[in-house]
């Protein structure tokens, strides 16, 4: 069975059950300054899973291409990737452990025919805070399955930072329930303990879905109060997935994989056998995973998703010269080639240095210095001195590395403390604002002008958008005026709910890659602005005060970026 007939056939299974079909979030989101990717599903549903109304309504589903940096270590083995696409159901206050779990496990064993013995499910053991869900424990025994396929785990938790203890304030979190396909041809390797289970690391237990029980939203005096309605977030690799169906312990077979593996054979003289397996599943991985973001406008950079992307394709060529004995650009899928080349002089000449440390013992402050003089990756030089068997001191590394970026750090802090999901007054009012500066910035510059993003923390809005050249002063001026006009007549900012087909017609604005559902809201500032938006937004533009423009950047070709404050002024009664 095909991953697109995995993808089809759970699509299809949760529309029958009245769920209506989201499109999926951007890989590099819009507008969400807490995280660099789109790591799952949920990431674009926050603000509905606190009690916001979605404009599609109670029940929605869709497949949600991801991406998690905290993976890239991990890759190699028969079952990790950095890049995958989520398979995700939600029920927003309407359904709950009741409906969803007798759900999956009808999808699972009914439609996609996965032997019911080759199944086990997790449950939360529970913790100071919250209970053990015995709930899920006692439908899993309904539905059939026996007590020994049933698991109590105390990490059985979900929300984006971890357990209940690791949640900020304001994340939202709670119990889930895994399920995992047993493949009983892999024997199970004593070095992973005495004993094969569901959260064993040898290979034989992979994870196929998991149902998040969203109910729990941390406070900031650090205990947990229930959110305003019960809602559920399945989330599902539909890589491991069609792994299972299958009965492929390994990932990189299924067909999304194959054909990567069957070049990378052909181009390096090897086979995809023993230890030449964990460098070909990570180059597959790798050069997946860097182009769909390059097909999403992301470019290499040394800062933030660029340099994730930067460093995904040069571990990708290190990985192809230690089978291949060489790095050659025409190797490598077009669109990477320039990266490839850049990178190529600065491998062998570390490489090099490298080799003349053989026998030594590798100071921190070498690997250090080969890092700030030739751009030479920490990350990349531990690995190549590992395979060498050279042990390396990696955290006084990363310790001189960190005072060298302490500056960076601080401003990074600022930036990723906050974002649209906290909803707080600052970050609101600036969201708000980045409304009057896209449509300020097409009346000075022109109708070319499209949003290519944007970051916003309490402090200030980051806006990304398509120009050719740097403003002028007298056209930063212009734009800042436009939008204090619009302050100081204290427009209404208008909400509604709307087709998609009518809001383009109706010349509503739309961030240019973002790919919106059937139905939307759209904002209205006055008559001054119109976009398709998610919110949150000041009742009045009055409510802003004042915005002030401090700085703009090239973000590369045919891209450019500002950044702006808020600044006080007087409220006026409302036109």
């Amino acid at each position: 069975m095909t991953s697109a007939a995995v993808r089809s056939a759970y699509l299809d299974f949760f529309s029958a059950r009245q769920h209506v079909v989201i499109p999926p979030a951007p890989l590099v989101p819009a507008n969400d300054p807490t995280t660099l990717f789109t790591s799952c599903g949920m990431q674009q549903l926050v603000p509905f899973l606190k009690g916001e109304l979605h404009s599609m309504g109670k029940r929605l589903v869709n497949s949600q291409p991801s991406f998690r940096a905290e993976d890239i270590d991990e890759v190699g083995d028969n079952r990790h990737t950095t890049y995958f696409e989520m398979l995700g159901n939600w029920s927003l206050g309407d359904y709950f452990k009741a409906e969803q779990l007798p759900w999956i496990w009808e999808f699972f064993t009914k439609v996609l025919s996965l032997d019911p013995k080759k199944l086990h499910v997790s449950v939360y053991a529970g913790s100071k805070s919250v209970a053990k869900d015995s709930e899920s424990f006692k439908l899993w025994q309904k539905i059939g399955l026996s007590d020994s396929h049933i698991h109590y785990y105390p990490d059985n938790w979900w929300s984006r930072s971890g357990t209940p203890d690791k949640m900020p304030p304001g994340e939202i979190g709670g119990p889930d329930s895994e399920v995992f396909f047993e493949f009983t041809q892999v024997k199970h390797s004593l070095k992973f303990g005495k004993t094969c289970h569901p959260n064993c690391n040898c290979g034989r237990f992979l994870e196929i879905g998991n149902s998040v029980f969203m109910e729990f939203e941390k406070f900031d005096n650090g205990t947990l109060k229930p959110l305003p309605k019960k809602n559920v977030d399945f989330g599902g690799g539909l890589e491991r997935i069609t792994a299972a169906v299958n009965n492929q312990p390994d990932i990189f077979q299924i067909d999304i994989f194959k054909p990567l593996i069957s070049n990378l054979e052909k181009i390096t003289g090897k086979e995809y056998v023993g230890d030449n397996q964990p460098s070909m599943r990570i180059i597959a991985d790798h050069l997946r995973a860097a182009i769909a973001m390059i097909d999403q406008g992301l470019e290499p950079s040394n800062k933030q998703q660029g340099y994730i992307l930067r460093r995904l394709i040069r571990r990708a060529c290190v990985k192809m010269r230690s089978l291949k004995g060489e790095l050659s650009a025409s190797d490598f899928p077009l669109i990477l080639q320039a990266e490839v080349n850049k990178f190529k002089a600065t491998l062998e000449k570390g490489l090099k240095l490298i080799d003349k440390q053989s026998g030594k013992t590798i100071s921190p402050q070498f690997v250090f210095d080969l890092f700030q003089t030739y751009g030479f990756p920490i990350e990349i030089t531990q690995e190549i001195l590992k395979n060498k068997g050279l042990s390396l001191n990696f955290t006084a590394v990363k310790k001189l590395q960190l005072a060298h970026q302490q500056a960076s750090r601080t401003a990074s802090a600022g930036m990723f403390k906050a974002g649209l999901a906290d909803h707080s007054p600052e970050t609101t009012k600036l969201h708000t604002v980045t409304h009057l500066l896209h449509q300020a910035l097409r009346q000075v510059l022109g109708d070319h002008v499209h949003q290519e993003g944007s970051n916003i923390t309490s402090e200030r809005l980051r806006f990304d958008f398509a120009h050719t050249q740097a403003l002028s002063p007298d056209e930063i001026q212009k734009v800042e005026t436009i939008i204090n006009q619009q302050v100081k007549l204290n427009l209404l900012v208008k909400k509604i709910i709307t087709s998609k087909e009518e809001a383009i017609k109706s010349n509503a604005l739309a961030f240019f890659r973002e790919t919106y559902p059937d139905k939307v809201s759209v904002y209205s500032i006055g008559s001054f602005s119109k976009e398709i938006c998610g919110g949150p937004h000041v009742d009045s533009t009055g409510d802003i005060g004042g915005v002030k423009i401090i700085k703009q950047e090239s973000i590369g070709a045919n891209k450019r970026r500002l950044y702006a404050v808020l600044t006080h002024g007087t409220k006026k009664p409302a036109q």
